[in-house]
């Protein structure tokens, strides 16, 4: 089932085995971000965090990801939630290729 982005907010993105490869724990997030248990989404191949209202701490967690070996755009990025009220975006994983 697609994940409903918000607007107006960022949103982080992960793919699921960048985020475990990188050994990343929830609760560190939640704590380090400020999220609530609705803020912290699993679906498929993909994690999401937020909407994400300290825009500082995602600037310096997004940094620290990068030194630690995650690839900005390819293991994960952040959608910044600049879209008009009026449009809703809804982000899932691809599924199976068709030919």
């Amino acid at each position: 089932m697609p994940l409903v982005v918000a607007q107006g907010v960022p949103t982080l993105f992960f793919r699921r085995e960048a985020y475990e490869r990188a050994e990343l724990t929830r609760a560190a997030l939640d704590a380090r971000l400020g999220l609530t248990d609705a803020e912290f989404r699993v679906e498929s191949d993909i994690v999401a965090l937020g909407p994400i209202y300290d825009v500082d701490a995602l600037g310096a967690l997004v940094d620290e990801l990068e030194s630690t070996g995650l690839v900005y755009y390819e293991d994960f990025f952040e959608l910044s939630g600049s879209w008009p009220e009026w449009l809703t975006v809804m982000v899932r994983s691809p599924g199976p290729t068709l030919v």
